[in-house]
């Protein structure tokens, strides 16, 4: 072997070995979502899914705390799928949704409108708890582009270690365990929590200035329905039954009136409570944010029959392959309401 074949041969390995060893430094220091904050994990979990779901939920917390797939499967057969993650902005939502069609065709498109009140995005925190999760396409780099903040850059999201480069005194012992493997933390995206606080009384609702929902917002429902529309599924607009941020009847109005123009179904579950059997002071773990296990079965067993008898949905419980992969994830389910009964000491 000549010298100038031998330099090329060592720049090579050289570069392989530097690369090699930043690649499992950056496995090393991003945050992991398996302990406490477990909602940055939400998002990537669904592409180990098979990709065979007839409805797919998008939007923030108000779907993935507030809705079971597990009894939309068990009561009608309807198998769905939550891309949900914490304070999921309206973009953000739009771009998760291509990314959906890019991996399969769900028939019924169900999105939660409680974020047309933000126009940009709050946080950097909340932005990479919905976008680092996402494979890489179009889609993601289009969502990255919608969200950052001034203060964030690109490159640190296509290289997350020059963002967590100086977390090594954060880092536990599950940092080391889930470097290359992570566990499952929901249930079809489903977050469960069996315990119970009932709800309280909160802040004195303010009035504000102007109730109209901005420009960007509303440019990217129309493109959350185009998108619908461009790949055959039914959209519904929902606002999920939580009693507080505040919803104001004038957003509420303004949703309507879009709904209806537009053609499509909105459903406010805050005015189907009763119908639901939703009790506050029993089926809720936060005092009214969000449902617990008990209120999201409830509002998903409602749903459920909209679905069937409205949308015609077919009953797939006679799927042999795909009763045996939900008789898997029913025992995870019920695995985990036992374990959380145990945590939380319920009876």
């Amino acid at each position: 072997m000549n010298k100038r074949l031998k330099t090329a041969v060592a720049v090579i390995l050289s570069v392989a070995l530097v690369i090699g060893v930043l690649a499992i430094l950056q496995r090393l220091l991003v945050p992991k979502y398996v302990d406490g904050i477990v909602e940055g994990a939400f998002v990537k979990e669904y592409y180990s899914e098979e990709m065979d779901h007839d409805v797919i939920f998008i939007g923030d917390c108000e779907v993935y705390e507030n809705f079971s797939p597990a009894v939309l499967w068990k009561n009608y057969g309807i198998n769905s799928y939550i891309r949900g993650s914490a304070e999921q902005y309206i973009f953000q939502s739009y771009y998760l949704l291509e990314d959906t069609f890019l991996c399969e065709k769900p028939k019924v498109v169900i999105f939660n409108i409680q974020s047309l009140q933000f126009d940009y995005s709050r946080s950097e925190a909340y932005n990479r708890m919905s976008i680092e999760g996402m494979r890489w396409s179009k889609y993601k780099v289009g969502a990255i582009n919608a969200s950052m903040t001034e203060e964030e850059s690109f490159i640190d999201y296509v290289f997350p270690i020059l963002r967590y480069h100086s977390r090594w005194s954060e880092l536990t012992a599950d940092d080391l365990k889930y470097m290359f493997t992570s566990p499952t933390v929901t249930h079809n995206g489903y977050y469960m929590r069996v315990d119970a606080r009932p709800a309280d009384t909160f802040p004195a609702v303010k009035p504000l200035g102007d109730y109209s929902f901005g420009e960007r917002a509303w440019e990217y429902l129309y493109k959350i329905v185009d998108c619908c529309r461009e790949n055959g599924a039914e959209l519904i607009l929902i606002k999920a039954p939580s009693l507080y941020p505040y919803w104001y009847d004038e957003w509420d109005e303004q949703v309507k009136e879009y709904a209806a123009s537009e053609g499509l179904r909105y459903i406010n579950f805050l005015d189907y409570v009763d119908d639901i059997g939703l009790d506050y002071s029993t089926d809720t773990y936060d005092g009214g944010l969000h449902l617990n296990l008990y209120g999201a079965e409830k509002c998903a067993d409602w749903l459920g029959n909209i679905l069937s008898s409205e949308y015609h949905l077919a009953d797939r419980r006679s799927d042999a392959h795909l009763s045996a992969v939900w008789a898997e994830k029913l025992k995870a389910y019920d695995a985990e309401i036992a374990a959380q009964k145990v945590k939380y000491g319920i009876e």
